[in-house]
């Protein structure tokens, strides 16, 4: 069957791999599970989506509020009814000052998980090399073995399969770390919007007063 053909190409492969490698793997389904909450959050959210917001709050200074607090109701963008409660409280130091310190639980809720994509990042390549360093420690252990009857295939299968590791660590560290910079510009350009958005409501408050 072809199930019993797949366990069995898994079992071979973790096999030839060893311990190194079926950690690599855990590693990467944990990172793999990461990486889609995290989109789906930033997709829910609409974290760096917030061209039709931004458009919107630009007519602040024209529009009235009632019309940007309506936008505002109606958005999906995680910090839309902070900045709607920004454009109804008063334009005090300390009302700026709790809007930020709001902003920014949230943001740390956003980078939840960052830290463990980017210790993968690091540490992929070197549990990869590590279990290079294993294998070659094992083919060359071989090698000594065979005494005066060495055969070159022996050196060469070993070498492969020690570098086998390492070819995993970096399949696994490329695409995370690809992942981390796009979700770290998201937030990124999700920082920038708010503080403009903040900023804006208030200088608008200000020339309204």
């Amino acid at each position: 069957m072809l199930s019993d053909k797949i366990f069995s190409s898994l079992a071979d492969f973790f096999e030839l791999g060893g311990p190194v490698v079926v950690l690599l793997i855990v590693v990467s389904v944990i990172t793999l599970t990461i990486i889609l909450f995290k989109i789906f959050q930033f997709t829910v959210s609409a974290v760096g989506n917030n061209q039709a917001l931004y458009s919107e709050l630009r007519k602040l200074v024209t529009a009235s509020e009632d019309q940007v607090a309506r936008t505002l109701t109606v958005s999906r963008n995680i910090f839309a009814p902070m900045i709607l409660d920004a454009t109804n409280c008063d334009k005090t130091e300390e009302a700026f000052k709790r809007l930020q310190a709001a902003a920014e639980i949230r943001f740390v809720k956003l980078e939840s998980g960052f830290r463990f994509l980017d210790t993968v990042v690091q540490l992929a390549p070197l549990l990869g090399l590590f279990g290079t360093v294993l294998g070659m420690i094992e083919a060359f252990q071989a090698l000594q073995a065979a005494g005066t009857q060495v055969d070159p295939s022996l050196l060469a299968g070993g070498i492969w399969v020690a570098l086998l590791t390492t070819a995993v660590g970096l399949i696994i560290a490329i695409p995370t770390a690809m992942s981390l910079a796009w979700l770290e510009s998201r937030v990124e350009k999700e920082r920038v919007f708010f503080d403009w958005a903040i900023a804006l409501v208030f200088e608008s408050k200000i020339d309204n007063s």
